[in-house]
């Protein structure tokens, strides 16, 4: 993926593919060829997948604003390598004050040449950060694929409606939309947003999509203001929640789990009429 020549020719590839051409008789001519053998099963997949990227916002791929991992503009050269190694990313955004105003991006292969020498370690990493580049909620994702091969850049900025930061997308987010997930040495493994239990019991990510809630549960919640259960448990509550509070939904109990001052992140579910009032059955 860091290979400018390798990414140039795939981007060829799609464009000399797709350019110009309306998606409804290339999906179809994709669906044919699949079923009639001319293509393997995962090439098709991945062509649709690049056809349906023209319906993917980058807000629905995005990292969130609460799971950036990003460096204060005031920290040294030094701390900034700490936090690289720490996350094993080899970017980061840089803030000034809060999450909201991102300056800056500081790339490891520049903290490397810093370091190099010694004195340069105490320097400000504002000194050496690159300019972010800004894009919004609504951009398409295959718009943003085009965006990352022409500036030659590999994390965007994603700014809500009234220019505070939303979250970041990074190319990796975008080719993964096509070939599945791409994982590394660093990455730690996921796990699942819902996941079921002993007796009825559920446990919930905060990140859950009151979609897949719904459908897990059986139940019908719904909120025009927020997408998930963490979300929908701190816009209810006006804040947010602490671990231990409990809300009723729809006949089911909800309790927080764990919760910090920026989320919520686990949300527990006991089974309706078991009795319990929250993990192990404590009170």
């Amino acid at each position: 993926m860091e290979s400018d020549s390798d990414g140039g020719n795939f981007f060829n590839k799609l464009g000399r593919l797709f350019g110009g051409r309306n998606t409804d008789p290339v999906e179809q001519a994709i669906i044919e060829a699949s079923q009639e053998g001319e293509l393997e099963e995962e090439e098709g997949s991945m062509l649709l997948s690049v056809l349906h990227l023209d319906d993917i916002k980058v807000e629905d791929i995005m990292t969130p604003r609460t799971d950036i991992h990003g460096v204060d503009s005031t920290a040294s050269v030094a701390s900034a390598i700490e936090q690289i190694l720490e996350y094993g990313h080899s970017r980061l955004p840089i803030y000034q004050d809060n999450r909201d105003n991102i300056v800056g991006i500081i790339y490891a292969k520049d903290l490397l040449r810093e370091a190099v020498h010694q004195d340069n370690l105490h320097k400000p990493v504002s000194v050496v950060m690159r300019q972010p580049f800004f894009v919004p909620e609504t951009k398409k994702a295959m718009e943003l694929l085009k965006e990352f091969q022409a500036r030659k850049t590999h994390m965007a900025i994603i700014l809500d409606e009234y220019g505070g930061t939303s979250g970041l997308v990074t190319i990796e987010d975008v080719l993964e939309e096509i070939v599945g997930d791409i994982e590394d040495e660093h990455d730690a493994p996921k796990e699942a947003d819902i996941v079921f239990l002993d007796d009825g019991d559920v446990r919930l990510s905060g990140r859950a999509y009151l979609e897949e809630v719904n459908e897990a549960l059986n139940l019908k919640l719904d909120s025009d203001e927020v997408d998930t259960i963490g979300g929908l448990l701190s816009h209810i509550a006006g804040r947010l929640p602490l671990p231990g509070e409990r809300f009723t939904l729809n006949g089911r109990l909800f309790i927080v789990e764990k919760a910090d001052s920026r989320q919520v992140h686990s949300v527990f579910a006991p089974a309706p009429d078991s009795g319990e009032n929250g993990p192990g059955g404590a009170p």
